[in-house]
């Protein structure tokens, strides 16, 4: 009885009457549930669930199975502060363009002994280039105090200053800004390197302190530049913000392959090519009539300039310990060509942001093609790679290689510059789509 009143409940509740009534038997029942079964069955085929799930969350793409290398995915909408129209993102989260193709652990591993064998020299030599932190500056020493009576008026006076300053440097000051914001990146670049690396997340070696207070103090840099701008009023905040969260999100592709040979040559070129970047910024805002902007990047070149000195220092022991190698090391990164390390930067719109970002400060004579070149031989006469004896042949070619590249580079650079069509204005979003020349 229980089983027949169910029956009946369910056709009554789910079965045309035509089917199953109150004078229909069971075996009308059965028949009606075999209808329901195909009708279900039919419905099932009819709906594709990713389809179906793609028109709910039109925010989300599927990464495509054929290109294996760089898969795409989108970023989920986000919620303006001011509004709440929702922003569906379809630009990839990775970087519009590939990575190159990639090789790890290409140091032998007999050499991280030499890292070993030299922890006591690092610890003296190297360590020696921090500074306490209760010795150093601090990003609220250049700003507005938001505990004093008159914090508005100082941000007034920001803002005054910061409206005499073209577009155009605007544009550098952000790219250079978002640079140093994605220091994560850059610790876990260093973190890659074979005998090197912070093994724990607090090891006591040398290598491992160096790592963490080095990036505790390009920490600052950042803070600084990022809320000296918010104040500015002259810039798109959100769109900065949504960039440096691009960019951190991408990584770099430095190439250095896990190898402290090829890190600490990459940085040594780096942090020299962020003096010059900086110190530069510090002269044209100096120029626009704002001299407090000027000493705030000024500051900043001071610290890079430091950190120049850490990182050649150790390219100079290894080049004094294994010349042939690291010889070999420097001409393969100069062969690859010195990424900066915000190559794969994307605002959500412009595929070729960093290249036009670059383009501007080419331009502006902030870091050019031939800043390029001068650090390049810089670093030559700096670790005397001209003056190396007792080189392999692969090591004499590499020698003679990295000793004539910077004349090379000059010369294909002022061809270039020749062929160079005249520029044109590109918006860029972090000045609120206003145009500037490349």
């Amino acid at each position: 009885m229980t089983n027949r009143f169910f029956i009946n409940l369910v056709c009554a509740t789910l079965v045309p009457s035509h089917l199953c009534g109150g004078k229909q038997n069971s075996k009308n029942c059965a028949t009606a549930s075999t209808h329901r079964r195909r009708r279900r069955s039919t419905m099932a085929l009819r709906i594709n669930p990713v389809s179906f799930q793609s028109e709910i969350y039109r925010s989300f793409s599927f990464p495509q199975t054929k290109n294996l290398r760089s898969p795409k995915f989108t970023m989920a909408s986000t919620l303006g502060s001011s509004t709440a129209k929702v922003e569906s993102t379809k630009k990839p989260f990775t970087p519009p363009r590939e990575v190159h193709q990639q090789v790890t652990h290409s140091m032998p591993p007999q050499k991280i002994e030499i890292f070993k064998s030299i922890e006591g020299w690092a610890e003296e030599n190297i360590l020696v280039h921090l500074k306490p932190v209760e010795k150093c500056w601090q990003a609220q020493d250049f700003l507005p105090d938001p505990a004093s009576d008159g914090f508005m008026e100082q941000v007034e006076e920001l803002r005054a200053r910061a409206k005499e300053i073209p577009d155009d440097y605007f544009v550098v000051l952000v790219g250079d800004m978002i640079t140093e914001e994605a220091l994560p990146t850059y610790q876990t670049m260093l973190n890659t390197l074979d005998g090197v690396r912070d093994e724990t997340g607090a090891s006591p070696t040398p290598w491992a302190i160096w790592t963490r207070a080095w990036t505790a103090e390009e920490n600052r840099h950042g803070d600084l530049l990022h809320q000296y701008l918010y104040l500015s009023g002259r810039v798109d905040m959100r769109q900065i913000q949504k960039t440096i969260q691009y960019l951190i999100g991408s990584g770099m592709d430095p190439r250095t392959e896990n190898s402290p040979y090829l890190g600490f040559i990459y940085t040594s070129f780096q942090e020299r090519a962020t003096f010059i970047s900086h110190g530069n910024t510090a002269r044209h805002a100096k120029e626009h009539g704002d001299l407090k902007l000027a000493q705030i990047c000024g500051t900043i070149a001071a610290d890079e300039k430091r950190h120049e000195t850490a990182y050649t220092k150790i390219a100079e022991k290894l080049f004094e310990i294994d010349p042939d190698g690291t010889v070999l090391a420097f001409a393969d990164m100069m062969r690859k060509k010195i990424s900066m390390p915000a190559h794969l930067m994307y605002d959500g719109r412009d595929d070729n942001l960093f290249d036009h970002f670059s383009a501007v400060a080419q331009r502006l004579g902030v870091y050019t093609a031939k800043d390029y070149a001068d650090i390049l031989e810089f670093l030559v006469g700096r670790w005397k790679v001209a003056d190396l004896t007792g080189l392999s042949g692969e090591g004499r070619k590499a020698q003679d290689y990295v000793c004539g590249l910077a004349p090379r580079i000059r010369r294909l650079e002022e061809r270039s510059s020749a062929r160079a069509k005249e520029s044109v204005d590109v918006p860029f979003s972090w000045i609120f789509d206003r145009q500037v020349k490349l």
